[in-house]
C-alpha cells in the first residue's frame, strides 16, 4: 500500500490533495450507498486524515444536506497544509475544539446531535494512547445516538491489531460502517471492528501485490472481474471451456446435479455429468442444459472401478475436473478416486466425497506434481486428512490451509467461517463475503461448481493476449502460472459467498437453500461489475 501511494504521487497531475480529494468523496459515496440520515457532523483531526473527512462534509454539504464540522484544533495554523486548503474552502467554517471544556459549549451539542457522524479522527498510521481531546471526542461519539461511519479505521484502533476490539479495552469508536483506502490491514480483517459494512476505495491507486511478502490478501470483487472478464461479442462457447463433473451416486444426484448447474450459472461453456448410470435420468431432469454419461456402478450403486476406462476417454476435449460431490464413502469408488487423482492430466477440484477417499491416504495426495489440483475441505475433512482434531483445525485456520498446501502443493480452500485459500503459487487470501446461511447440504456442491467454471473460463488468458508472437507466449506463460489460478480460486470462493449475502438478505438465513444460490449468482456478478466500476469494493457487507 504505501509503495502504491508512494508511485501514485510520482504521476504527472497527482499529488496527496488529490488523493485526499478522492478519498472525501468515496466516504461521502459510501455514506449515501449504505445508510440514510438528513442531517452529518464530521469530526475531524489536524492532519491529511481528518482532510478526508473535510472533503466528505462539503461533498454531502453540497447535496444540499445539513452539515457540521469540528476540528480538533485551535486554529487553521496547526492543521497539515492539504488539510488546512481545504479547510479555508469549508462555508460556514469548522466548530475548533482544543480543550475538554470545549465539547461542553452549545455548537459542539448541537453538531453531535446529526444523524450521521463521519469520524475522521485517527487512522491506520496513528500512534496510541489517544491525546486526550481525542479521547473526549470518541467518548462523545460513543454517547451519541448518531450512525458513526469511520474513515480508515475506528478511532482509537491500531490498524496492525489482530485482536476483536471489544476485547483489547482501547477507547475506540464503535462504527456502524467502516471505509478504507487502497488496501485492508490486518484489523480490518481480524478485528471484528463493526457488524456494519467494510468497504475499501482504491482512489485510483492500485495496490502492488508482492509475491511472497504479504502474509495474507482479501478477496474483493476485483478479483471476480480478473477471473470472469466481459464476453466479447464474438464469443463461442468452447472459449468458456468444457467442465467434466464426476459425482453422486443414488440417494445423492442432487449433489451432481448443483455442482453442474453451478459451473453454467457461472459462465462455463459446457457442463458435462459423469455418474453412476442408475442416477444418470436423475441428473439429466435438474437440467436439460447438462450433459451426461452414465458410468459402471457397484451394487450400492456408486462409481465403480470398471469406469476408469470410460472416464480416460471422457478426459479428451474437457479443460478441467470436479470430483468428488456425493460420491459415497464407499471402498471401490474412493479406490476409483485415489487412481484418477494420481493420473488425471487436467486441472482438478477435489471436493466432499473425493476428500474423504485420502482419508488414512494422505500421503498419495502429498506425491509432488507440475498438475493444478484443488481441495475444498471443510474443518472436519482437513481434520482426517492431517489426522488432527477439528478444534486444531479451527484455532489457527491459517496454518492449517497453508499446511496442508505446503505437503501437497496444491491450492487449498478450507470453508468455514472467512474461507482460507492457501494458493500453489505461495499467496494466500481470506475471504469475508458469505455467512451462516451457507451452512447447508448442497452449499458445498455449488462452490466446487463456480470453481471449475472459473478455472476452464479460457477468456481469463486469452483476453490479454497482445503484441508479437514472442510478447504472446511470455505473457500467455504468466497468465497461466499458479497465481492466476488461484486467484480464479479464489474469485469463485467470493462470488459463491457473495451469492449467500445476497440470498440472505432477499430472504431470512434459515429459509436459504443452496438452488436459490444459483439464482443469485447472476446478482451476485452484477454486485463485483458495479464494485469494480465504482472503485469501492466491500469486505463485509
Amino acid at each position: 500500500m504505501r509503495q502504491a501511494e508512494r508511485e501514485a504521487t510520482n504521476r504527472p497531475n497527482v499529488s496527496t490533495l488529490i488523493l485526499m480529494q478522492r478519498a472525501g468523496y468515496a466516504v461521502a459515496q459510501f455514506c449515501l450507498s449504505q445508510f440514510k440520515f438528513t442531517s452529518v457532523c464530521a469530526v475531524c483531526s489536524h492532519n491529511n486524515h481528518g482532510g478526508n473527512g473535510l472533503v466528505a462534509a462539503e461533498a454531502l454539504r453540497d447535496l444540499g444536506i445539513n452539515v457540521s464540522v469540528i476540528i480538533l484544533a485551535k486554529e487553521i495554523s496547526e492543521l497539515d497544509p492539504d488539510t488546512a486548503t481545504i479547510c479555508s474552502q469549508l462555508q460556514p467554517g469548522p466548530i475548533w475544539v482544543s480543550a475538554l471544556d470545549d465539547f461542553e459549549s452549545e455548537a459542539v451539542t448541537e453538531a453531535l446531535a446529526a444523524d450521521l457522524i463521519i469520524d475522521a479522527i485517527t487512522g491506520g498510521d496513528f500512534i496510541l494512547p489517544l491525546p486526550l481531546t481525542a479521547k473526549k471526542a470518541v467518548d462523545a461519539i460513543n454517547n451519541s445516538a448518531a450512525i458513526v461511519v469511520s474513515v480508515d479505521l475506528p478511532s482509537g484502533i491500531d490498524g496492525n491489531s489482530r485482536v476483536p476490539a471489544h476485547e483489547n479495552g482501547a477507547d475506540a469508536v464503535f462504527s456502524h460502517g467502516i471505509i478504507a483506502f487502497i488496501a485492508p490491514r490486518p484489523a480490518h480483517v481480524f478485528a471484528e471492528l463493526t457488524s456494519g459494512p467494510i468497504a475499501i476505495s482504491d482512489i485510483g491507486v492500485q495496490p502492488v501485490l508482492v509475491p511472497n511478502e504479504t502474509a495474507v490478501n482479501v478477496i474483493t470483487g476485483e478479483e471476480v472481474g480478473i477471473a470472469f472478464p466481459p464476453r466479447i461479442n464474438d464469443a463461442h462457447k468452447s472459449g468458456f471451456g468444457h467442465l467434466l463433473v464426476i459425482a453422486g451416486s443414488v440417494g445423492k444426484a442432487g449433489a451432481a446435479a448443483l455442482a453442474g448447474i453451478a459451473a453454467l450459472r457461472s459462465g462455463v461453456g459446457l457442463v458435462t455429468v459423469a455418474c453412476p448410470k442408475s442416477i444418470q435420468a436423475a441428473v439429466a431432469a435438474f437440467a436439460p442444459e447438462l450433459m451426461t454419461e452414465g458410468l459402471e456402478e457397484t451394487g450400492a450403486g456408486a462409481i465403480s472401478t470398471k469406469a476408469s476406462d470410460t472416464i480416460t476417454d471422457l478426459l479428451a476435449g474437457k479443460d478441467v475436473v470436479v470430483l468428488g460431490p456425493g460420491l459415497s464413502r464407499e471402498e471401490e469408488t474412493c479406490r476409483f478416486v485415489r487412481r484418477l487423482v494420481a493420473r488425471c492430466p487436467l486441472p482438478l477440484v477435489l471436493d466432499a466425497d473425493g476428500l474423504n477417499a485420502f482419508d488414512g491416504h494422505y500421503r498419495e495426495l502429498q506425491v509432488r506434481s507440475s498438475r493444478y489440483r484443488v481441495l475444498t475441505p471443510n474443518p472436519g475433512e482437513a481434520a482426517r486428512l492431517l489426522g488432527i482434531s477439528v478444534e486444531e483445525v479451527q484455532k489457527d485456520r491459517l496454518k492449517t490451509a497453508q499446511r496442508i498446501c505446503h505437503d501437497t502443493g496444491f491450492c487449498v480452500v478450507l470453508k468455514g467461517f472467512r474461507t482460507v485459500v492457501a494458493g500453489a503459487s505461495g499467496e494466500t487470501w481470506l475471504n469475508m463475503s458469505g455467512n451462516p446461511a451457507l451452512a447447508k447440504s448442497g452449499s458445498g456442491d455449488v462452490l466446487c461448481g463456480v470453481i471449475g467454471a472459473a478455472l476452464a473460463n479460457k477468456r481469463l488468458i486469452m483476453s490479454r493476449l497482445s503484441g508479437t508472437e514472442e510478447e504472446q507466449q511470455e505473457e500467455f506463460a504468466v497468465n497461466a502460472s499458479a497465481l492466476m489460478k488461484d486467484i480464479s480460486v479464489a474469485a469463485a470462493v467470493h462470488l459463491h459467498g457473495l451469492a449467500g449475502d445476497v440470498t440472505r438478505d432477499q430472504m431470512h438465513e434459515n429459509t436459504v437453500l443452496a438452488t436459490d444460490l444459483l439464482k443469485n449468482l447472476s446478482e451476485a456478478f452484477r454486485e463485483c461489475e458495479v464494485q469494480i466500476d465504482r472503485g469501492l469494493f466491500y469486505l463485509q457487507r
